[in-house]
């Protein structure tokens, strides 16, 4: 499993797009089957994530992730048609 760094802004939009939701940390924990202290550390952009998990909390609360390629520095955007309840 891959671990990626988390860009230092991902995690203050992470607990915004949470918080606009009415979910606590521990209603996120729960869905994604983390603890909460883990959601706490994304948040805080203390931590690193699988890939996997930061897909599905994007999913879950709502974002798109966009990706850059090193070699152009061309955003891509990882976009799901997948609802985000389905994707667990």
């Amino acid at each position: 499993m891959d671990v990626i760094r988390l860009p230092n802004q991902l995690g203050p939009k992470l607990r915004a797009a949470r918080m606009q939701r009415g979910m606590t940390q521990a209603d996120v924990a729960r869905q994604l089957g983390i603890s909460s202290q883990a959601v706490s550390k994304l948040e805080n952009n203390a931590g690193q994530a699988s890939f996997d998990r930061v897909h599905r909390l994007c999913l879950l609360l709502g974002l798109e992730l966009g990706l850059q390629e090193k070699s152009t520095g061309t955003p891509k955007t990882v976009k799901s048609t997948t609802p985000a309840k389905a994707a667990w």
